[in-house]
């Protein structure tokens, strides 16, 4: 599966046809010069990856944002020119209502991929409000493949061969894992190349996370070696707070180069997006969730391509967030 394939598959494809070149007007430009420096005074569009990146966004404890990072970061990939399918690994099926792709229990969904061995270009649908998403649905079947998968051969490795076998040029592949550490989670370590983590900026937010790592390693050392932990990025980040801070400090200090500059702050529309069936990106594409996750979306894509970020401002929508609600609260005393 190449990202730079010019031929339409038997898909629904809301981008029909050859990707435009650099040099066709309205082309995604292509990456900066390796090592340069890209600040948000000047932002560059996000660069394509030379070949498909699958990233596995994954972390057991519940509620730290996977659904809303998976979704977010697709969104914001494909509005500036990439072409992302997000996978919907998590039984409870919140990033397909968040996308807004119907996954009642008669849709072709990825359930059947992985149990009934279908086409994942059979289950694949195109995201209605942005062009170049597509989403392989999660349906409530989706609960009892753990037990299913464990009598059938190659039962970690079927969706690996769902995606190798998927022919339509794609640029990122973003996987929404389940809150826990099953065959499903497992399934998709076996297929990505990265493991992107969200952390909340909370007490315990390190708890369990070892035993995750330790599962990635067990995976690189048995079924997939190029596996390794490429991104951490902080989610709820609540600048007013002294906690935040100090669990941020500790994550950085703790995972180095891998925490990505962008933080996620605390935001409603955020939160208030899904229940429109929308990412944050369409649902107020203003707001401060909303560009920090096109911030953070930018940072993974230069990274890609080797070219360095200039992280100096990268928490000032986050502060200037906070600004606005100390106003706020000022305003009603």
């Amino acid at each position: 599966m190449r990202s730079d394939a010019n031929t339409a598959g038997p898909m629904a494809d809301p981008v029909p046809g050859p990707r435009p070149a650099d040099s066709e007007p309205g082309a995604v430009p292509g990456p900066p010069p390796a090592g340069e420096v890209v600040s948000r005074e000047t932002p560059p569009a996000m660069p394509r990856p030379e070949q498909t990146r699958v990233m596995v966004v994954a972390n057991q404890k519940g509620g730290v944002g996977k659904t809303t990072t998976t979704v977010n970061l697709a969104a914001s990939l494909a509005l500036h020119g990439n072409r992302v399918l997000v996978i919907d690994l998590d039984p409870q099926g919140n990033a397909s209502t968040a996308l807004g792709i119907d996954h009642h229990a008669e849709v072709p969904s990825i359930y059947d991929v992985l149990v009934d061995s279908k086409k994942l270009s059979d289950v694949v649908q195109p995201v209605r409000d942005v062009e170049g998403l597509f989403c392989a649905p999660a349906t409530i079947d989706l609960a009892g493949a753990e037990i299913e998968l464990v009598s059938l051969v190659a039962r970690e490795s079927r969706l690996d061969r769902a995606i190798k076998a998927y022919e339509q040029p794609l640029d990122y592949i973003l996987i929404d894992c389940p809150p826990s550490l099953g065959l499903l989670t497992v399934n998709a370590l076996v297929a990505g190349a990265e493991v992107l983590i969200p952390i909340q900026c909370e007490y315990y937010a390190l708890e369990g996370l070892g035993q995750l790592l330790r599962n990635v390693e067990l995976v690189r050392g048995h079924l997939n070696p190029k596996l390794h932990v490429s991104t951490i990025l902080l989610t709820m980040y609540d600048g007013r707070t002294r906690l935040a801070s100090q669990v941020a400090d500790e994550v950085r200090t703790h995972f180095g180069h891998e925490v990505l500059r962008t933080s996620i702050p605390r935001s409603v529309r955020i939160s208030e997006a899904p229940s429109y069936g929308q990412t944050v990106l369409t649902y107020d594409p203003g707001s401060s969730g909303a560009l920090s996750y096109l911030e953070a979306a930018r940072e993974i894509a230069l990274r890609g391509v080797g070219v360095r970020y200039d992280g100096s401002r990268a928490h000032m929508v986050g502060h200037q967030q906070q600004q606005d609600q100390h106003s706020m609260s000022e305003g009603l005393q």
